[in-house]
């Protein structure tokens, strides 16, 4: 009789199971359709089970190539918690230690400020809170630095806010954790990820790099919408800062992943992990204030919000959720963990910034861990991010209204061109052609520069997805000549001319 009640159970369980498989694989496919995101691909994992990996839609806009879940993607920013692993195995071989000092690592790491340089620990590596301000425009604007270049830039990174007394997401410190792997390990970053935890796990079509992964058969291209419509755009490279946001994989690898990550660190009678030392990387390191977290708070309105070592953290429903988006010209990933559920999903996506994969993730969380069919995530998320859009939107016309008619630049055009230049940013140069002033960032990023007003101009980006920026030309009052140029929030010199 107990046989036949367990039994009973068992079968029931099983069943009400795939009910929520079936009713979330109709929701996501409505979800895609309405986010108009040309391929995801979803896995979803429960109790150390595979309860789903699938593809939904096409790999590529106008081509009937299917995504399914061999499919690949790029999995961003959620490589940061794969490079927190792979530190964890050496601080379990005792080569680090959370708490061992950079300079002990790399002796010739710099930052602009002589305390935060001495300072400077491995965990601060992984916590956004070292006082730096975004630097990715070091790798974004010029793909062409090398990870050694970035890194000898950071010596000229001036303190953005006081030493571990804030937060500002900061992908540069991942490479540096990086570099810290390779110096203690004896292998460069992305042989350690191969060797050391996508082989161990059995993750076959998971690449530490975009150029590793090129070779994989089936793969999926990027989208953006641009002036209202989806179109495919080239791949954005983040090989530079690897460590960061590089990685590749797909819906089955990524499911052994998040196993993992939900407690399961001996795989194949070996222990990858040390189970304390996975729950050093999921407890909460720092407090970053709810302004600062995903929008989607204003819907799930948390009590904390915190960050680990390379996972955002926050209470859902009475439960600990370890979150963490991924993010590159025309891709998305989120992936969520419920620990104590031993629940998690990841959501991989071939369009910018889709936040259906926020809707999706709490939807899968409400279906398959609270049992709760009421909500409409999707809806609701919808409306939250169309309605920050448009927010948007308006504070750009804002601005456009604001602009001063009928106003000519202090001085002649030609006067404007030549090279600007800082050791932290780099340098642009600016041209002129045709009566007309240009900007070159790189051979591969350049800008027309419509004026604006005065001695601003606006400069509409070679890379149409990048939308428009304005550029400001300060003329020196002793001197009535060109002094420097702001760009971005970066002030860059003149360089003067030499015979």
């Amino acid at each position: 009789m107990l046989f036949t009640v367990i039994l009973t159970v068992s079968v029931y369980a099983q069943t009400t199971q795939q009910a929520s498989v079936d009713s979330f694989d109709k929701y996501a496919e409505a979800a895609r359709v309405t986010w108009k995101v040309p391929g995801m691909s979803i896995a979803i994992v429960k109790d150390g089970k595979v309860l789903m990996s699938k593809g939904y839609g096409v790999r590529e806009l106008g081509k009937n190539e299917p995504v399914n879940a061999e499919t690949l993607f790029g999995a961003m920013s959620t490589t940061k918690a794969m490079t927190a692993v792979a530190m964890g195995i050496l601080v379990d071989e005792g080569k680090v230690n959370w708490n061992d000092k950079v300079l002990k690592h790399l002796p010739e790491f710099r930052v602009a400020d002589p305390y935060v340089t001495n300072e400077l620990k491995v965990r601060d590596l992984f916590t956004h809170n070292a006082g730096l301000g975004n630097a990715d425009f070091l790798w974004a604007w010029t793909p062409e630095l090398s990870a050694d270049d970035i890194a000898r830039r950071m010596q000229y990174a001036p303190q953005a806010y006081s030493f571990r007394g804030g937060y500002t997401y900061q992908n540069v410190m991942y490479l540096v954790a990086g570099k810290v792997i390779e110096k203690a390990s004896g292998m460069s970053w992305e042989k350690f990820m191969a060797e050391r935890v996508f082989g161990p796990l059995g993750m076959k079509a998971t690449f530490p790099n975009l150029t590793l992964s090129r070779a994989y058969p089936s793969r999926s291209s990027a989208h953006f919408e641009i002036e209202k419509k989806v179109e495919v755009i080239p791949e954005m490279e983040a090989d530079s800062i690897a460590a960061a946001g590089a990685v590749w994989s797909n819906a089955d690898d990524i499911a052994k992943w998040m196993n993992f990550n939900l407690g399961n660190t001996t795989v194949n009678g070996k222990e990858i992990l040390k189970p304390a030392t996975l729950a050093e990387i999921m407890r909460p390191q720092i407090v970053i204030p709810t302004a600062q977290f995903y929008p989607t708070t204003r819907l799930t309105k948390p009590h904390w919000t915190t960050y680990g070592l390379g996972w955002f953290q926050q209470d859902y429903r009475g439960e600990m959720v370890n979150m963490h988006t991924g993010s590159l010209a025309g891709r998305t990933a989120i992936v969520g963990l419920i620990p104590d559920k031993k629940f998690g999903i990841y959501i991989f996506g071939n369009i910018d910034h889709a936040e259906v994969r926020h809707a999706l993730m709490f939807k899968a969380f409400d279906l398959f861990v609270f049992g709760d069919t009421n909500r409409d995530w999707s809806t609701e998320a919808k409306a939250l991010y169309d309605g920050i859009v448009a927010t948007s939107e308006k504070q750009v016309e804002a601005i456009k209204a604001m602009r001063a008619q009928n106003t000519r630049t202090t001085l002649p055009l030609e006067t404007y061109a030549g090279k600007y230049s800082d050791p932290f940013y780099g340098s642009v140069e600016v041209t002129i052609s045709n009566g007309k002033l240009g900007l070159k960032v790189t051979k591969d990023l350049t800008a027309s520069l419509e004026h604006w007003q005065h001695d601003t101009f606006q400069a509409n980006w070679s890379k149409r997805w990048w939308g428009e920026d304005f550029i400001a030309f300060q003329i020196n009052p002793i001197t009535g000549r060109v002094d420097s140029l702001t760009l971005s929030g970066a002030v860059l010199k003149r360089e003067e001319k030499t015979n």
